[in-house]
């Protein structure tokens, strides 16, 4: 039997890269999948594509995560037409990096709206249908940077610092009503983002990696799978690292 048979997720930022893996690996054990996209229209048609050869449901909504009323809408929409949510993978990110001398108001408020205030947005408008259902699993993509810090991206890494402490703070708010929450933190991780990076810089980053690789998005989507997964019925509160050894 296939592991997600039945359920139903949404994923944010799911047209590309670990968004995308997980999308499709979510499809494959049985789930159906709304998905959201910000601007690429095209890929999102793609994925509806790929996703409906699994045999599931599946549908992509344009949805901008840090916008509160967008996510009751989002919320709203899927329930009214999958019937009930029961996996929520908050992934939307951005990162605008830059020593913090030379960083921009603009640019910490871009990063702590996409990547912070998003999740907080989605989980809000979650709880009702999951409340209602007495089950869920919400995870929150977080990241190793978030754990150790990181030169030149304070806002990326307080943004997903604090995604840790907002998973934790859940997952006792709602565990009593058997909804889980737990983080995944990816190292580094093979996306279309990281391929534009310097050669040296991913040898720089490989020497410090026990496994002395790069992880794949499909990697982190099998976790997110497990946690999305009746598997993992008493995980919850929990930061899990998907790092090849480089956080220990």
């Amino acid at each position: 039997m296939k592991l997600l048979q039945g359920k139903t997720a949404i994923i944010t930022g799911a047209s590309r890269g670990i968004g995308r893996a997980i999308a499709k690996t979510f499809a494959e054990q049985g789930a159906n999948v709304a998905f959201t996209y910000l601007a690429s229209a095209e890929k999102a048609l793609e994925l509806e594509k790929e996703l409906d050869a699994f045999g599931v449901k599946v549908k992509g909504y344009q949805s901008d995560a840090a916008n509160n009323k967008a996510c009751e809408d989002l919320v709203t929409a899927v329930v009214s037409e999958f019937g009930t949510v029961d996996v929520l993978v908050n992934n939307a990110g951005i990162t605008r990096d830059n020593l913090l001398m030379r960083m921009s108001e603009a640019q910490w408020d871009e990063v702590m709206s996409a990547n912070l205030k998003s999740v907080f947005n989605l989980t809000k408008a979650i709880q009702r249908p999951m409340l209602k259902a007495k089950k869920g699993s919400i995870i929150n993509m977080t990241s190793i940077v978030g754990i150790e810090g990181n030169a030149g991206q304070a806002n990326y890494a307080a943004s997903k610092a604090g995604i840790i402490g907002f998973s934790k703070s859940i997952a006792q708010e709602l565990g009593s009503r058997n909804i889980r929450c737990n983080a995944v933190a990816p190292g580094f991780i093979s996306t279309e983002m990281t391929a534009k990076l310097d050669p040296k810089v991913v040898e720089g980053w490989m020497e410090d990696i026990p496994l002395k690789r790069t992880g794949t998005a499909e990697e982190v989507a099998n976790l997110v799978m497990f946690l999305g997964s009746d598997l993992s019925s008493y995980v919850t509160g929990q930061v899990i690292s998907i790092c090849g050894g480089m956080h220990t």
